[in-house]
């Protein structure tokens, strides 16, 4: 027994582990056409199309001879056609039309994310990535927009909402009840056999009114009873009911029930500025890890070329030695300096080596997956120009430039205008319930004489039968189905309510404390609008001193690298002439450096002053020129740049 089972648990451990077991299914659609198709459209699941990690031709065109020659506009176009993070956002869109679905049904709304992906850091150490826009929140005071910005929750305090889409039932059975009676004076029999046919069926509809109307037929067909005081057996009989309520307190007015379709209108719109806002960080942290690049190689580049000027120094210093100019001793320095030019150079291609890998990995959707493009080095076409003088704008323009521009600010809005559109619900949850209704019943029965035998007691105390005839039960309903309809349809015998409904809560305690927590959060997000505003104005101050700190930082670096310089060739020339030791030009070699390497990293800081300055602003889209259309399709028109003539770094 126990081998039967430890076989039989191998075997179901293989089916598991195979493929067919491990693959996520797909729904698929059935094929659409004819009448029955389109009776059962609303009923059959509709499919969304499979992502495609296939990257655009885009990445191919500039790929040559082992080499990606990327401009900075192709980068930024092959983000839009390819990183992962906006084709995760694209999809935001599409959830918030499926929320205004579910809202024109009158059910509640459910979450959509407005998270904002910030991108990969550069392999820089102590580089500043730049200031993020959106739900992330901008530096020093975006923290607290969560609330807000953090996209829509289910509400599930305040009055309920009607159900708006129509409701259609169906019922159908067969019955066969026996029922034992104690006394036979109604039925005539001490267990009376009940057997019959039922169907009901309906429809039922809200209004955002705040009215409901109901309408169901129920019918009983062929209804046969064993009991002989019947006079009809078998019979049929149906009934038409039409009902109507309208809350006059709660739940009255279509401002208070509409209220989820509102908000559902203005989480779409939300969701188009989450898609802005992502294509904004994305596009911004493109340009920085370009940027960042075009750094590393400039500094491998500083790094090489004291590499060669070591070397050359080394090797003059061993033809010096060789002719017994100067000391062993000078060979020896000269060489550790070699050396650790060499291990500097060996870190910076590291770390220009992982720069490329993580820009392709956002440039690409299987980037990773292609040994192409991994083997591919990332050759930036593009060189950032310093301007002349730098342009000086008022605070307040600026101020007000970011307020137009950046989402945040306009979603910061419309959360506010959501809690408000909420309150509605929880304040009407307060009132006391008053319900009017109409009730319309209209009945009716059709049959055939029973012709189970009727005792009699005949005056002389004796017992005999009779057997009904037509003339011996009421003629107006002989019949069938049919005639039950007929005295329906014909209103022959009306039932009428009419009357209202009153439900108070003593105490209310949960309608208050649900509307007293709407009101508390909802002042809660108007200091987090506020801080929004304030943050804005303080990263705007900040970020345009930051600005100028780079750019007077870069202009002194480029002073004293180009004193330096002459500083270096004089000391080599004191040193070939004899009046310096070699210890001078290791020192001054290495102030150089230094030098060119400082006006490199100064470079880099101030382009990420400038990168952040526009994502404050929030004029990534237009500096960028990027189109919002473009990038929801997933699809550049512009053609790649041509491929300069260029070589290898």
């Amino acid at each position: 027994m126990l081998r039967v089972q430890s076989i039989v648990a191998i075997s179901l451990c293989g089916l598991v582990a195979a493929p067919g077991f491990g693959q996520t299914p797909e729904i698929t659609a059935s094929p659409e056409g004819g009448f029955l198709s389109s009776l059962t459209r609303n009923y059959r699941p509709r499919p969304v199309a499979s992502t495609s990690f296939a990257d655009s031709p885009r990445i191919d065109s500039l790929l040559r001879a082992g080499s990606i020659y990327l401009s900075l506009r192709d980068a930024v176009a092959l983000a839009l056609e390819n990183n992962l993070d906006i084709e995760n956002a694209r999809y935001n869109p599409r959830l918030s039309d499926a929320n205004m679905l579910r809202a024109s049904a009158g059910t509640l709304l459910r979450n959509v994310s407005n998270s904002i992906a910030n991108g990969p850091s550069s392999a820089a150490i102590g580089v500043s990535t730049g200031a993020q826009v959106g739900s992330a929140g901008l530096g020093g005071g975006g923290g607290a927009q969560s609330g807000v910005l953090s996209g829509l929750s289910v509400q599930l305090a305040g009055t309920a909402i009607p159900n708006l889409d129509p409701s259609f039932f169906a019922n159908g059975q067969f019955i066969h009840q026996t029922q034992i009676e104690t006394a036979t004076n109604i039925t005539g029999t001490s267990f009376l056999v009940n057997q019959y046919k039922s169907s009901s069926y309906g429809f039922s509809k809200g209004f955002l009114t705040g009215t409901n109307v109901s309408v169901g037929m129920g019918s009983q067909f062929g209804v046969t009873q064993n009991a002989p005081f019947n006079n009809f057996n078998p019979f049929s009989q149906a009934n038409l009911q039409v009902g109507i309520q309208q809350n006059l307190l709660q739940g009255f007015r279509p401002s208070v029930n509409n209220r989820a379709i509102r908000v559902a209108k203005n989480q779409r719109h939300i969701s188009d500025l989450t898609f802005k806002n992502q294509v904004m960080t994305t596009v911004a942290n493109v340009v920085g890890l370009y940027w960042d690049l075009v750094s590393f190689i400039d500094a491998l580049k500083v790094r090489q070329q004291t590499l060669d000027l070591n070397t050359r120094l080394y090797q003059d210093n061993q033809r010096r030695a060789e002719l017994g100019a100067i000391a062993p001793i000078d060979i020896i320095q000269a060489e550790a300096e070699m050396k650790s030019s060499q291990q500097d150079v060996t870190n910076a291609q590291t770390q220009v080596l992982q720069q490329e890998m993580i820009l392709k990995s956002v440039l690409t959707r299987g980037g990773l997956d292609n040994l192409a493009l991994i083997d591919a080095h990332v050759i930036p076409t593009d060189h950032f120009d310093v301007p002349v003088q730098e342009q000086v704008r008022p605070i307040q323009d600026l101020v007000a430039e970011a307020a137009a521009n950046r989402p945040d600010v306009e979603q910061s809005t419309i959360g506010l205008e959501d809690s408000r559109i909420n309150m509605k619900g929880t304040k009407d949850a307060m009132l006391p319930q008053l319900t009017a209704f109409v009730n319309l019943q209209n009945s009716g029965l059709g049959g055939q004489p029973n012709q189970i035998p009727v005792p009699v007691t005949l005056p002389n105390g004796t017992t005999t039968t009779f057997v009904r005839g037509p003339g011996d039960v009421p003629g107006f309903f002989l019949g069938g189905y049919g005639t039950a309809l007929a005295q329906i349809f014909s209103r022959n015998f009306p039932n009428y309510t009419v009357g209202v409904q009153l439900s108070i809560p003593i105490r209310n305690r949960s309608a208050q404390a649900d509307f007293i927590t709407d009101e508390l959060n909802y002042r809660q997000s108007q200091i987090q609008d506020k801080q929004l505003h304030n943050s804005i104005k303080l990263n705007i101050v900040n970020t345009r001193t930051a600005l100028t700190q780079a750019r007077a930082a870069y202009d002194t670096s480029v002073e004293a690298r180009q004193l330096q310089d002459q500083t270096l060739a004089g000391t080599r020339r004191k040193y070939e002439l004899g009046t310096a030791t070699i210890l001078d030009v290791v020192i001054t070699q290495r102030d150089a450096t230094t030098r060119e390497l400082a006006e490199v990293q100064a470079l880099n800081q101030y382009v990420h002053s400038k990168i952040n300055l526009e994502t404050v602003l929030g004029d990534v889209l237009k500096d960028y020129d990027v189109s919002i259309d473009e990038a929801l399709s997933g699809t550049v028109k512009r053609q790649p740049d041509p491929i300069p003539a260029v070589s290898k770094p």
